[in-house]
Formats: C-alpha cells, sequence, structure tokens
C-alpha cells in the first residue's frame, strides 16, 4: 500500500500541475531558439505519452504492449521528457528547479500509488512484469484506446501551454511586460 501521502499527491497531481503552470509562466523568458528546441523535446514526450495511451487498458490488465515492453511507466517518463521540453522552452533556471521539484514529487507519488493498487488489483501477474518474468503481448496500438484514456487533455495541454509561452515571449518584445 502506498503512504497516505504519496496518495493524496498523486491525486492532487493535475490541479497542481495548473498552479505550477502559472509559476512556469511568471519565471518563463522565453526566446525562439528555446520555444524552439523545448517544443520538439516536449513532442517528444508527448509522443511517447500517446503511444501508451494507445495501448493500456487502465484497471483492466498488466499492459504489456507497446512502450510498456520497455519501461513500466511510459506515460510518466513520456510526461518527464514533456515537462524538460517546458523547462526548455521557458529558458529560467527557476523554472528548471520548479519543474524538477514538481515532476520528482507528483510522479513519485503516482508511481508508487499505482504499483500499489496494480499489486492489489494483479498480484503475481503485475510482479512477474515488474520482475520482467511477464510475457508481452503483441497489441497493436489504438487511437480509439488513446482517446479513451483521454491523452488527447495532454495534447491539448501542451499545446495551449507552448502558445501561452509564445504570447509571453512576444509580450516581453513589445515591452508589455
Amino acid at each position: 500500500m502506498s503512504p497516505p501521502f504519496a496518495s493524496v499527491l498523486a491525486r492532487r497531481r493535475v490541479s497542481l500541475g495548473f498552479v505550477f503552470a502559472v509559476a512556469v509562466l511568471y519565471f518563463s523568458n522565453p526566446t525562439r531558439e528555446s520555444l524552439a528546441i523545448g517544443t520538439v523535446v516536449g513532442l517528444v514526450g508527448e509522443v511517447i505519452r500517446l503511444w501508451a495511451a494507445g495501448h493500456l487498458e487502465k484497471s483492466r490488465e498488466v499492459t504489456t504492449s507497446g512502450p510498456y515492453r520497455f519501461t513500466r511507466h511510459p506515460l510518466y517518463l513520456g510526461s518527464s521528457i514533456l515537462g524538460l521540453g517546458v523547462a526548455i522552452a521557458s529558458r529560467s533556471p527557476i523554472v528548471a528547479l520548479l519543474m524538477f521539484a514538481y515532476m520528482t514529487s507528483t510522479i513519485t507519488a503516482a508511481i508508487r500509488t499505482e504499483e500499489a493498487f496494480l499489486r492489489t488489483q494483479f498480484g503475481d501477474a503485475y510482479d512477474a512484469y515488474a520482475g520482467s518474468r511477464g510475457p508481452a503481448a503483441d497489441r497493436r496500438f489504438s487511437v480509439e484506446r488513446a482517446w479513451r484514456n483521454r491523452e488527447y487533455r495532454a495534447v491539448a495541454g501542451f499545446g495551449i501551454f507552448v502558445l501561452l509561452l509564445v504570447g509571453r515571449m512576444w509580450l516581453k518584445s513589445r515591452g508589455v511586460i
């Protein structure tokens, strides 16, 4: 079982993300170059997330196809890379520290909580998978599955955040902020 604080932090990570997003926007100092590089890095993270979401059957099975063959937590890996992209795009050491603190604390809590749930729900099947002893499934990627897993939210959120950084850069270049 995961510690109570980890469980609360894992459940609140999205709402906390909005608070951190405001701080990230406030401290960001993007340039065309940082936005271009950060967006590409962030897109790599989102592609990993999308790939994972297109294989995941939440709470129904221990998913072992697609990126789950290589890592137990591809959604969190993708999120971490996406967060790195935001930090690069923001071009701010304060943002880099904020992103590191947020991603480390919330992803660690989410992994603890998720693994406790999977062990409770699937027992030996999850332990075999976690120990690289479980069978790998050969399921194809499904856009419908990615949609059902609501990955469109992460895609939209990243796109909106990049646009906000572009707006911040534009306003700074005009001396408005």
